[in-house]
């Protein structure tokens, strides 16, 4: 059986040490060689940057988020393994990990990063497909020739340099297609590489429970619950038709995947159309100061993917679902693009003032949309609001000495919330 060290990167026959450097470390498949379709995820991205700024957080439980009123952004897997979760009321999470360091999050520092694994993965294939700063699809059909290894040499190697360069760790997925690429990065992190073969898929899904499917959330699951799935084998039992009369579109889409079935291509030319943040609450909240201290959150979130991908968006768009599950969207057209988190925040407060009154809420998210190139963002001033340029010039120079010093260097009291 083929086999490969991810440490050395010699290729072999599979055994339980590298016969070159007899690290354990090794990968062996059936399919090894053959797989092209792959997923690499950042290992706690935000926390793991902090980690590697800061030496001293190094071993510790770090926490990024607000202050004790707000809720948590990510977590290193230190305090996840004691139970803190990703939008956990943060007073609830230093609870359960009452010795964890919470940060502020630096959008800067991870944009950077970030760009610096695109451009790595960028040197492997033409075909990369970001979903987010830490996570991205690539496409390695014929990279071979290219680069003298086959693509999970070259996966390796990418997480090696990823080490080596940017001092990250990241979990690779191999597969035949993107479902089960994104499925196989989650199964060993962090510094996961796993792999999940065509002949096998079948074998692999049937025990799963359909959660691992990218999207069903606790409303679907509950939905599919209701009808007596909770596995991949419950979801072979149902013919198309039935599945699509009791799910319509999502049903169609659950034959496929049940077998393992996904036809989407992996595409870096696919256009953006619209970038956003959003969090699902632990506990539903009206709290007006935990609901602002989101939104400018996830301003500056959506405003630094923005800079980062050079685009800015003429429509801000507000997402609520109430604690009886009903989706509440309200969305505003600007004079002119915007990439500022403040003209982002401003505007979606505005739309939350409008069904402030709905609460409590059980998620909330902020979003742009109608993407323009940055160069047209924020050209003009507005008449209606003469301080606006002003904000714009003092959030442009309060970038630059981020990016200098360090996020930290200067924060918005609201970002404490």
């Amino acid at each position: 059986m083929p086999a490969l060290c991810r440490d050395c990167l010699t290729t072999f026959e599979s055994g339980a040490r590298c016969p070159a450097c007899r690290s354990p470390r090794t990968l062996a498949h059936p399919e090894l060689f053959d797989l092209t379709i792959a997923h690499m995820d950042c290992d706690a991205f935000y926390a793991s940057v902090e980690k590697r700024d800061n030496p001293e957080l190094a071993d510790k439980p770090v926490i990024i988020g607000g202050g004790r009123r707000g809720v948590v952004s990510t977590a290193c897997y230190v305090a996840r393994i004691k139970g803190v979760k990703s939008a956990m009321p943060m007073f609830q999470a230093l609870k359960l990990c009452p010795d964890a360091v919470v940060v502020k999050p630096r959008f800067d520092a991870y944009v950077e990063a970030s760009r610096a694994i695109r451009a790595m993965m960028d040197d492997l294939t033409p075909v990369v497909e970001p979903l987010s700063l830490d996570e991205a699809f690539m496409d390695m059909t014929g990279t071979a020739r290219l680069h003298g290894a086959p693509p999970a040499v070259m996966l390796a190697r990418l997480i090696k340099r990823m080490k080596d360069e940017v001092g990250l760790t990241g979990s690779i997925g191999l597969s035949h297609n993107k479902f089960l690429a994104k499925v196989a990065s989650d199964l060993q992190k962090p510094r996961g590489f796993s792999i999940i073969g065509a002949e096998e898929t079948t074998e692999f899904l049937r025990p799963k429970p359909v959660r691992l499917i990218w999207g069903i959330g606790a409303v679907a699951q509950e939905n599919l619950s209701k009808a007596g799935i909770r596995t991949f084998d419950d979801l072979l039992r149902w013919d198309r038709r039935d599945l699509h009369d009791r799910f319509g579109g999502m049903g169609e889409r659950l034959y496929s995947l049940a077998r393992g079935e996904d036809g989407r291509r992996i595409s870096s030319n696919t256009p953006v159309k619209g970038l956003s943040n959003e969090t699902t609450f632990h506990d539903d909240t009206a709290d007006p100061d935990i609901l602002d201290g989101h939104l400018w959150r996830m301003a500056e979130k959506v405003s630094a993917r923005a800079k980062a991908k050079d685009k800015a968006g003429l429509v801000v768009t507000l997402k609520l679902k109430t604690s009886d599950f009903k989706l509440v969207s309200k969305r505003q057209s600007l004079r002119h693009p915007t990439q500022m988190a403040d003209t982002i925040y401003r505007t979606a407060r505005g739309l939350f003032e409008q069904v402030a009154d709905r609460g409590p809420f059980r998620l909330l998210g902020v979003g742009i949309s109608q993407l323009a190139p940055a160069s047209d963002a924020d050209r003009e001033g507005d008449l209606l609001d003469p301080d606006a340029g002003k904000r714009a010039k003092a959030e442009a120079a309060a970038d630059k000495i981020r990016a200098k010093f360090g996020d930290a260097a200067i924060i918005k009291g609201r970002a404490l919330r």
